[in-house]
C-alpha cells in the first residue's frame, strides 16, 4: 500500500474515533439532563452503533493500537 492511501485509512480512523468520542459526550450530556427519549438522543445513539461498527472492522483486522480500544 502506498503512503498515500495508508495516511488516508489513518486520517479516517482518527476521524471515526473523533465523532464518536464527540457523539458519546453528547449523549451523556443530553443523558444527564434526562432527555433520552429525544429525537436527537435516538439519531446520536444510531450514529454511535454505526461508529461502533466501524470501529469494530478496524479491530478486527488488526489495524487499532492498544490505546485507540
Amino acid at each position: 500500500m502506498d503512503e498515500k492511501r495508508l495516511d488516508a485509512f489513518e486520517k479516517m480512523l482518527e476521524d471515526i474515533l473523533l465523532q464518536y468520542d464527540t457523539i458519546t459526550a453528547k449523549m451523556e450530556k443530553l443523558k444527564a439532563e434526562g432527555k433520552e427519549k429525544t429525537v436527537t438522543y435516538r439519531q446520536l445513539f444510531t450514529n454511535k452503533l454505526q461508529y461502533q461498527n466501524i470501529i469494530s472492522y478496524y479491530d478486527t483486522y488488526g489495524l487499532l493500537d492498544d490505546n485507540e480500544k
